[in-house]
């Protein structure tokens, strides 16, 4: 991964392949942001104009290339929009830095060096900057032929050192904000690289085989549940959805544990490795990018470790529900009643519907630990990317101020998010004369009816969240700010923030 440092050097004399500064859109043109100092000065205060000539406005996102004045040693100048200059006295928005620093970072595949001269007032905006770049550089070739280096981007390596430039490296602050900054990135970028692993090298056997060395290197207690000790305890859910797989289902349990811990929380995911739809077959167009499911086990797993790495002082644990639903002689039919872990019987109307069973079973689980809150992570429903796009997850909950608090801690993180309500009249259409819930309810309103049917399987009293990140969990687009084509790790940062938060005790 790109190593990330600290430098007081001067842009002038520091010899790299290119200085990154910022532009911001100013009332009348260009303004060139603070951090860039050195660079404007070199071309005698001039920078804007020039940077205007070229066509540069300012806007978010937006790169201009230029030669590095006379006396550089780096070559190139690489100018980056940050969006509007803020209101009089006010810093820069953390995710305005995050998202300049991740596309100088990709614009820079190939390169050896890069020094960043963005506007830094404080040592969060180190951290946002950091996190953006380290983001940014992030690649997943492995299964090409020029793949075979795994560092290798379409024939370029992703940039190899970011310097981050107006920092200050011995200040305590700062220096824990980088650590951060690579903890987080390092793990997000592992959730994204499990995302990104073809289902024929990731079934739940593999993915839990992943999850114990890393538990086994972070000091993390782990337990695995295989096909035997999963209907021994009666995890019907599990069972049921991995029945049609030749591939057997797990539930991992990873549990960090602080010393100094006050609150509890648990983190469950939805880790359907592959997902056919069962015997309810997913139609033609809609199986291809369907390894990205357990996106919600891998956004639990990376915020396990990265809490584990970062020392937080709060007990996390993780649920990790793995399965592949596949259809085949024994797979779990439509009209079939499971008994689930918790006892409650489901009658399953659709098995494409597989994600809420393995969900149930886990969130009945980790309820009998009696944490303080309980939030799921899932790529659930195609209602939720309906209702609000690809890059946008909805929260919902049984308690409204977890649910705002959820949502707040989201958007400062740089993860866009909504929250959503839970109607209780959709809880009716879930009713079945067979069971004591069927896994389908209305059509209309499908991601909501989802959260209500979790909801059942959350023990009495806990505080619970639901994050259906079924839009930002993938992007088949082409890549933006600090966020790539494919697996996204959407959620990871919540989760981190959440639990530092509740360390702090600035959370419930």
């Amino acid at each position: 991964m790109t190593a990330l440092t600290l430098s007081t050097a001067a842009a002038p004399g520091l010899r790299a392949d290119a200085i990154v500064i910022g532009v911001a859109k100013g009332a009348k043109g260009p303004v060139v942001a603070p951090g860039a100092e050195a660079v404007d000065k070199a071309y005698d205060g001039r920078l804007a104009g020039v940077l205007e000539t070229l066509g540069a406005s300012g806007a978010e996102g937006e790169v201009t290339k230029l030669p590095a004045p006379s006396g550089f040693k780096a070559p190139l100048v690489l100018a980056v929009g940050l969006g509007a200059v803020p209101e009089k006295d006010a810093a820069y928005d953390a995710e305005a830095l995050r998202k300049a620093a991740g596309i100088a970072a990709r614009t820079l595949s190939g390169a050896g060096k890069a020094a960043f001269a963005l506007p830094v007032t404080d040592a969060a905006d180190a951290g946002a900057i950091g996190e953006g770049a380290l983001l940014g550089a992030y690649s997943f070739d492995a299964y090409k032929e020029n793949g075979k280096d795994p560092k290798a981007k379409n024939g370029k390596a992703p940039l190899a050192e970011a310097v981050l430039l107006g920092g200050k490296p011995r200040d305590k602050a700062y220096k824990a904000a980088i650590e951060r900054a690579v903890a987080v990135a390092e793990e997000l970028n592992r959730a994204r690289d499990l995302v990104n692993t073809p289902p024929n090298d990731l079934n739940p056997e593999s993915f839990a085989a992943i999850a114990q060395a890393a538990a086994k290197e972070h000091g993390i207690k782990v337990q695995v549940l295989d096909e035997k000790a999963l209907a021994k305890g009666g995890y019907g859910g599990i069972l049921g959805v991995g029945a049609g797989s030749a591939a057997g289902p797990r539930l991992v349990k990873l549990s960090y544990t602080s010393p100094k811990a006050k609150k509890h929380l648990a983190f469950v995911g939805k880790g359907i490795t592959y997902d056919s739809g069962g015997i309810s077959l997913k139609p033609a167009g809609h199986n291809e990018t369907m390894k990205c499911d357990m996106s919600g086990a891998a956004a639990v797993f990376a915020a396990v470790v990265a809490a584990a790495r970062l020392g937080l002082e709060v007990n996390v644990t993780g649920w990790l529900a793995l399965a592949e639903n596949m259809p085949s002689g024994s797979a779990t039919r439509p009209g079939d009643v499971l008994r689930m872990y918790s006892g409650k019987t489901v009658e399953v109307l659709n098995t494409d519907a597989e994600g809420r069973l393995v969900l149930a079973d886990a969130l009945w689980a980790a309820s009998q630990e009696k944490p303080d809150a309980i939030v799921d992570v899932a790529t659930l429903t195609g209602a939720m990317v309906l209702a609000l796009g690809n890059r946008t997850f909805g929260i919902m909950g049984n308690d409204d101020a977890f649910r705002t608090a959820l949502y707040e801690v989201a958007e400062e993180v740089g993860e866009p998010a909504w929250p959503m309500p839970l109607p209780e009249h959709l809880r009716k259409g879930m009713d079945s004369p067979t069971a004591d819930i069927a896994n389908m309810g209305e059509r209309m309103g499908g991601g909501l009816v989802a959260g209500l049917f979790l909801r059942e399987f959350v023990g009495e009293g806990i505080t619970w969240a639901h994050l259906d990140i079924a839009g930002p969990a993938y992007n088949e687009g082409g890549p933006f700010g600090y966020t790539p084509k494919g697996g996204t790790g959407s959620g990871v940062r919540t989760l981190v923030r959440l639990a530092e938060l509740t360390a702090a005790g600035d959370l419930g």
